[in-house]
């Protein structure tokens, strides 16, 4: 994650939470970043819980930042409440607001009677200009940024930990290559599957995942990479065609995770060479897996060493350019993916 790690912005936000649920408010909230989850999480609690329903009438003001101009905003902010403690101002997708940068007028002496919150939907201040600066000494800045795919497992751990549950390593794998680094979704499909656990559930297993979220393990790209590390060639094959059929196929998708997996394996290659059987702990921050994955990533080292994963690595640049459209002749997707797995599986 540029910027804030995941973990800093995860606790930076539930505290915001726990603090508004509490009645405790800044003056002055920018909401940014490319992933909306942190951002839109911090502003439903807000609008939640910064007013009592019969003060909204008169208190509450929501606008959108293609409708309204500094000017707007400002008047809006700098009245007082009627009948009750404060005013909440919520400006969404406020990348489109003429005249943004002039909000800064207002932030540096923000009315005590007045919540403002600037929200600006998959986008972000310019750090060098006023805006940012003040609010920076007088409010609070969320900025929440995409997480990498390799992060995804341990973000979806610390999730559904925080809900009471563990899930296991291999349901997080799958769990992630289903949702991306879509953190919303991850959220809905949870909440969907968990209405149909039975009550009483306390781990979610990889075979929840796939009765409730309608994903296969067994025809996945989670699985594919299994296979490929053990160079179990005919499973890897099998597998991939019936990927590259599916008909939501998306041959850069499937590129990239497979980029993730060899360039752990290249990593923990050069690791050890270093030194035989490093600490656990070193492994783990290397690799960015759970120690249950292990000992595939010590069998997948030895199938692959050095020269033949960076050989897997440069074929796997060739098919991410063919998978964008370069130079595939009468190939479809799922004959590219093919392709590459046979490959892969001949280095």
């Amino acid at each position: 994650m540029a910027g804030k790690g995941y973990i800093e912005t995860d606790r930076q936000c539930r505290n915001i939470v726990s603090d508004v649920r509490s009645g405790v408010f800044k003056n002055v909230y920018v909401l940014m970043g490319e992933e909306p989850y942190y951002p839109e999480m911090v502003c439903s609690a807000i609008l939640e819980n910064c007013l009592q329903d019969w003060e909204k009438d008169f208190n509450e003001t929501v606008c959108y930042g293609a409708d309204v101009d500094a000017d707007t905003v400002i008047t809006a902010a700098r009245r007082f409440p009627m009948m009750a403690e404060r005013q909440l101002v919520v400006v969404k997708e406020a990348q489109a607001m003429r005249s943004l940068e002039e909000l800064a007028v207002y932030c540096q002496k923000p009315l005590d009677s007045t919540v403002l919150v600037i929200y600006l939907r998959g986008s972000s201040l310019d750090k060098r200009k006023s805006l940012y600066k003040t609010v920076l000494k007088t409010g609070i800045i969320v900025e929440s940024n995409p997480l990498r795919d390799y992060e995804m497992p341990r973000w979806i751990a610390d999730y559904y930990k925080d809900r009471g549950l563990s899930i296991d390593p291999e349901a997080a794998m799958l769990l992630s290559e289903f949702a991306g680094t879509d953190l919303s979704r991850i959220a809905v499909e949870t909440d969907k599957m968990l209405r149909n656990l039975p009550e009483g559930t306390t781990v979610v297993t990889a075979s929840d995942i796939e009765r409730n979220v309608g994903i296969s393990r067994e025809f996945s790209v989670f699985e594919l990479t299994r296979e490929l590390s053990f160079r179990d060639a005919p499973k890897a094959l099998r597998t991939a065609r019936f990927i590259g059929n599916a008909p939501r196929f998306a041959m850069p998708m499937a590129v990239s995770a497979l980029f993730t997996h060899f360039y752990r394996i290249l990593r923990y290659g050069a690791l050890l060479q270093k030194g035989p059987n490093p600490p656990s702990d070193v492994k783990a921050r290397i690799l960015g897996v759970n120690p249950y994955f292990f000992r595939e990533y010590d069998t997948a080292v030895q199938n692959y060493p050095l020269r033949k994963c960076m050989a897997v690595v440069s074929l796997l640049d060739d098919f991410d350019y063919k998978g964008k459209g370069g130079e595939t002749g009468e190939a479809t997707p799922g004959d590219l993916l093919v392709e590459l797995v046979s490959k892969i599986l001949n280095i």
